[in-house]
């Protein structure tokens, strides 16, 4: 493994869920490191935003974006056909797009839980190992990937989430052990909550409140760790070092929990209110007729 900084220059960096605050942190970071950026959204307008905004090192912008439902094979082999005909290789690979759900366990239905799995877990595995080829092309091949704390411990009010989570983290250590006598260097990123739409969206809707234990870290911080994951490769990174080690001992004395559960829940419950309260202030979050709704 290097030890020198990662040398992003000319690079051909893939991002998955690039029109969303991570991955667009993410791409301006890499980008002003003179990388080529693609970014791979399903939302067209949010991704051409964020290349919108990336740095040009060359003189001629080559950042793109490719647009695709992740969890349908056909778009995911569109997608690295077209970069192999363009790029021919793919330095790194970010497997970044994600989703959550409000909705209770017994509430919702299982096709929504099917599609949860499908992005969460099944998405990014077949977009891995469809990629290896072009993976394979390059000299220095990377794969980064967003777990999540939520990977670690278990959240009682989105257990698809969770088990989406768990089983990432888990395959993705697999899979580095494995690629790493293949030549390609692999390794997560498990951020705890960070301030995007998704957790805006999920503060509003009641979704799980344990995550609100401390104010959430920006977009900006993950993807300044993701950097340092390439910068010094190791299976697994943290943002918030401090918090990885209290869920990691709780989960030591795992029959505890429901003991720990109402502590945690507590304050959670108050750093939500917080929370929205702030976005509020910075006009992200606007009330209408007594319900809080996100702006734009």
């Amino acid at each position: 493994m290097s030890k020198q900084p990662f040398d992003a220059t000319g690079k051909v960096v893939v991002v998955t869920g690039g029109g969303g605050g991570i991955g667009g942190a993410f791409a301006r970071q890499i980008a002003e490191r003179g990388a080529t950026v693609i970014l791979v959204d399903i939302r067209p307008e949010a991704a051409d935003a964020v290349v919108a905004s990336l740095a040009d090192t060359s003189g001629v912008s080559a950042h793109r974006v490719l647009v695709g439902d992740l969890t349908s094979r056909a778009d995911v082999e569109r997608i690295l056909a077209d970069i192999e005909a363009n790029e021919g290789r793919i330095d790194v690979l970010v497997n970044n797009a994600g989703m959550t759900s409000a909705e209770r366990f017994d509430e919702r239905s299982v096709e929504s839980i099917e599609l949860e799995l499908d992005v969460n877990l099944y998405a990014p595995l077949m977009l891995t190992n469809l990629a290896i080829p072009l993976l394979r092309a390059g000299t220095d091949p990377r794969v980064v990937t967003t777990v999540s704390l939520g990977g670690i411990f278990p959240l009682g009010e989105t257990p698809i989430y969770t088990a989406s989570k768990f089983g990432l983290r888990g395959a993705m250590l697999a899979i580095s052990l494995y690629l790493r006598d293949k030549g390609i260097t692999a390794g997560s990123v498990l951020p705890s909550a960070t301030d995007t739409r998704m957790l805006r969206y999920e503060a509003l809707e009641g979704g799980n409140e344990l995550q609100f234990q401390d104010p959430p870290q920006s977009p900006e911080h993950v993807a300044a760790t993701m950097i340092k994951l390439l910068d010094k490769p190791r299976l697994e990174i943290y943002p918030r070092p401090s918090e990885s080690w209290l869920v990691r001992t709780a989960l030591l004395v795992p029959n505890q929990l429901p003991r720990l559960m109402p502590l945690f829940r507590g304050k959670g419950e108050r750093g939500a209110k917080k929370y929205i309260a702030s976005l509020r202030e910075r006009g992200i979050v606007e009330t209408v007729d007594g319900v809080d709704r996100l702006v734009g």
